[in-house]
């Protein structure tokens, strides 16, 4: 329990060190702390919300990996792979897309547009894999197989949707949408009912960390120590699904992070979740406000969406850890 403590301070303060450097620079520099009073607007209106944005949607995305590569017991899971990122960023550009054919103000509406996505796909996944999630399965590996396959259709027919809402935008709406496609913290409206979402989903995720220790060590097992594993593992998929939701709703779709920091985690530091889990949340947040640096800072003045940056840093790094991990 002390190494615990002591790791997750250590990235308590990387954390703090990250969002500091965040809120400080931006694509015209960095301020020193003695002009900060001089900038003050510049840092709590614009930089200060964007760092935590992309501190929370870091957060939320590697706690869902974390979460999901435990119920699939597969270490090369993520947040997207049951299609809910696709079903809110469907929603989210069928939205955009209503939004300017009626004349509507489209504040707001990219946001609204990915949470009732989001929920249409979490509502057609427990629609068509209830069976593999409401009964201990006789094969751990198949049913987790069925499950990944499910979402992998419903990706598929939310993609569709996609390439239909970008062929009937307009050229207006279109740049905006691709932007959006790829990573947009600018929106900074939603972030504290993210905050919420992923306290919440974190004080579950620590509290029941014992029983996903167990879980992550075979159902039949968890099941004979007294886990009830049928009503664990919905709600493992609701809280994951929940907290990729929050994230996409906040900054659109963002790859890699679900995927890659819990994946680095578990090799430094073991497959104990009352570690990782807590740490996927610091790590994760701290990665992507870092890629946000990079993205308002390295083409500067030119802004680039943060999802091409955690793409571009997110492949070398992955492989790396498989190789890291195969030796």
């Amino acid at each position: 329990m002390r190494r615990v403590i002591l790791l997750l301070s250590l990235m308590l303060l990387l954390a703090l060190m990250v969002l500091t450097l965040a809120s400080l620079c931006g694509s015209v520099g960095c301020q020193r702390f003695s002009a900060v009073d001089e900038h003050a607007a510049v840092l709590l209106q614009l930089r200060l919300p964007r760092a935590l944005a992309a501190f929370v949607v870091g957060g939320l995305l590697a706690l869902a990996g974390a979460l999901m590569q435990v119920l699939l017991r597969n270490p090369l899971a993520d947040p997207y792979v049951l299609g809910l990122s696709g079903g809110s960023a469907a929603g989210a550009l069928l939205a955009l897309l209503a939004a300017g054919h009626f004349g509507f103000s489209s504040v707001g509406v990219a946001a609204m547009g990915a949470s009732a996505g989001a929920a249409l796909a979490v509502s057609l996944l427990f629609g068509l894999a209830r069976r593999s999630l409401r009964h201990l399965p006789l094969s751990p590996q198949l049913a987790g197989h069925r499950l990944i396959l499910t979402g992998v259709m419903l990706a598929a027919g939310f993609g569709s949707l996609i390439s239909l809402a970008l062929t009937l935008a307009s050229d207006t709406q279109l740049r905006g949408m691709v932007f959006w496609l790829m990573g947009d913290l600018d929106d900074a409206r939603f972030l504290p009912a993210a905050a919420v979402v992923l306290l919440l989903v974190l004080i579950w995720a620590v509290f029941n960390a014992p029983r996903l220790n167990m879980l992550a060590r075979g159902e039949s097992f968890a099941q004979l120590l007294g886990v009830p594993v049928v009503r664990l593992r919905i709600a493992l998929l609701c809280v994951a699904s929940l907290s990729t939701a929050a994230a996409v709703t906040v900054a659109g779709t963002i790859g890699f992070v679900g995927l890659v920091v819990p994946h680095g985690l578990r090799l430094l530091f073991g497959n104990d979740q009352r570690l990782l889990l807590p740490a996927s949340v610091l790590a994760g947040g701290s990665a992507l406000a870092l890629a946000d640096l990079l993205a308002r800072t390295i083409a500067a003045p030119t802004q680039l969406p943060v999802g091409v940056v955690t793409a571009l840093c997110g492949v070398p790094v992955f492989l790396w850890l498989l190789s890291r991990g195969k030796a």
